[in-house]
């Protein structure tokens, strides 16, 4: 896949010991780009992540340090070499690469480092709340104490609201490639109240879809929902509108991660759109993994001409070269928006957040007031 690097920095709210991500390889094909006006107000603009992965945002910075910590792993300590190392072939090639990656963190003290670079990040870019997506069997099963790993992602998680102010909150995830025996654990590491987290809201499902039906995961799910988690599956990624639809209606989803293939599907994306469930759109990951084959080709317009509710995210952002700045210039070319459709854009992900009402309204409040200020004469 060929890289092109890009030239504009994102400078506003930089944070301290962190290079650009821009500065970064990108593993996406150019596209033409807003101006830098544009640029600037999307570093600046106050936003919301609901799909981002906790060990898929790992820097190449934290990802080397990590590696020359277990020198038995594969993964390169030179974190120029890692760019090569996350060039993907396909999805089954990204999954092996993000695992030899989840590998890495084997320790708790692995996953407070993870955990607090990652808030670093987000903050950098303005993100005021995110929903990072975790999946604990990954390092449960590897012996990392569960009571252990818990206390070392709300450790992080209090540090940095208190640090940067980013309000972080949890989902668990099923890796569907684990089979059954990772939903069991993974529903009762999220349903046990001796065990699960304060800042944990949402349950889902991530992994490859082809060959892990989603109906199979119900009776993890339901018992996920009644005990008060949200459901939020990854579906209709590299598979067709069938798998979203079975996400609905199999396992209630409130939000579906990704949901790419609903464009096939009329009548999916009608239903969508009237029961406003909205979709997790990552348009970078979708070309990185192959999903979509270019950028031009994407159907978020289409999702956004049949009024889908749609939030842009970045997913597993160090391993595809990007970051949520950049993700949100990307939206601003595929849609053509402007500043006020930026901001639109931005508080779409507040208002589909499981965040409280006084924050959604705290947030909404700051993405208006930041963007009368930059459009006053």
């Amino acid at each position: 896949m060929t890289r092109a690097r890009t030239t504009d920095p994102w400078s506003a709210g930089a944070v301290p010991g962190e290079e650009p991500l821009s500065d970064r390889s990108s593993s996406v094909p150019a596209v033409g780009t807003p101006d830098r006006d544009l640029h600037a107000f999307i570093a600046g603009l106050p936003k919301a992540e609901l799909h981002v992965h906790h060990v898929g945002s790992a820097s190449p910075r934290i990802v080397s340090e990590l590696a020359a910590r277990h020198p038995d792993s594969k993964v390169p300590t030179d974190p120029e070499a890692l760019a090569d190392y996350f060039t993907f072939t396909d999805f089954a090639h990204f999954i092996d690469v993000y695992l030899s990656v989840v590998d890495l963190i084997r320790t708790p003290e692995d996953v407070r480092l993870l955990t607090f670079e990652v808030a670093r990040d987000l903050a950098r870019q303005q993100v005021r709340y995110a929903e990072l997506t975790i999946t604990p069997f990954s390092s449960t099963r590897r012996g990392i104490d569960e009571l252990g790993f818990m206390a070392a992602i709300e450790d992080a998680r209090k540090a940095a609201e208190a640090e940067f102010g980013t309000v972080l909150r949890w989902c668990f995830d099923i890796p569907g490639e684990a089979g059954l025996e990772s939903a069991e654990e993974t529903a009762r590491l999220a349903t046990d109240d001796r065990i699960r987290p304060e800042g944990l809201v949402s349950f889902g499902l991530g992994g490859p879809e082809i060959g892990v039906p989603r109906p199979q995961f119900k009776p993890y799910f339901d018992r996920a929902i009644a005990a008060g988690l949200h459901s939020v599956p990854h579906a209709g990624e590299t598979t067709g509108p069938q798998t979203v639809w079975d996400a609905l209606t199999e396992l209630r989803a409130e939000r579906i991660g990704h949901g790419t293939s609903s464009a096939q599907d009329p009548a999916l994306l009608a239903h969508l759109a009237e029961h406003r469930i909205p979709l997790e759109v990552c348009p970078t990951s979708n070309i990185a993994t192959r999903a979509v084959r270019t950028l031009d080709e994407h159907p978020i317009r289409e999702f956004v001409r049949s009024g889908v509710l749609v939030t842009i995210n970045s997913d597993d952002p160090p391993m595809f070269g990007t970051d949520l700045n950049n993700e949100y210039a990307v939206a601003a070319r595929l849609l053509d928006l402007d500043e006020r459709g930026l901001a639109d854009l931005a508080k779409n992900a507040v208002r589909a957040s499981f965040l409280d009402a006084p924050g959604k309204s705290r947030i909404e409040a700051e993405i208006d007031t930041y963007t009368a200020a930059w459009l006053a004469p």
